[in-house]
C-alpha cells in the first residue's frame, strides 16, 4: 500500500499508524475576542449564568496524520501550519496537541 504527502514523495503505508493531531487557534490574550464578547454577554444577560467570567473563543482543526509516531506527527502538523501560514503568529496563538492513535475497524 502507498501513501502520497504533500510533497509528492511515495511512502509504504503498511507500518505508518494513523493519529489525530488536534489545532487550536486563538487570539493572543491581549487582543479582544469579540465572538467571545457576544457568547459572554448572552450567557449572562439571556442565560442567567452569572458566575460565568470570560469567554474565549478559538479555531479547532481536527487532523489525522499517518505517521510512525506520535511525535513525529506532531512535527508534521507544526510544518504544515507554518509553511502554509495556517494562523498570523503576530496575532494568534496555536497550540498543537496529539489525541492518540485512530484505530481501523477490524
Amino acid at each position: 500500500m502507498q501513501d502520497y504527502t504533500l510533497r509528492g514523495v511515495h511512502r509504504k503505508t503498511s507500518s505508518l499508524k494513523k493519529f489525530l493531531v488536534v489545532v487550536i487557534i486563538e487570539n493572543k490574550m491581549y487582543l479582544r475576542d469579540p465572538e467571545g464578547d457576544t457568547i459572554l454577554s448572552d450567557l449572562v444577560v439571556k442565560g442567567g449564568y452569572s458566575s460565568i467570567e470570560s469567554v474565549r473563543s478559538a479555531k479547532t482543526l481536527k487532523i489525522i496524520v499517518r505517521s510512525s509516531s506520535e511525535k513525529k506527527a506532531c512535527k508534521i502538523v507544526e510544518n504544515l501550519c507554518t509553511e502554509l501560514r495556517i494562523y498570523n503568529p503576530v496575532l494568534s496563538e496555536c497550540t498543537i496537541e496529539s489525541r492518540g492513535i485512530i484505530r481501523e475497524p477490524t
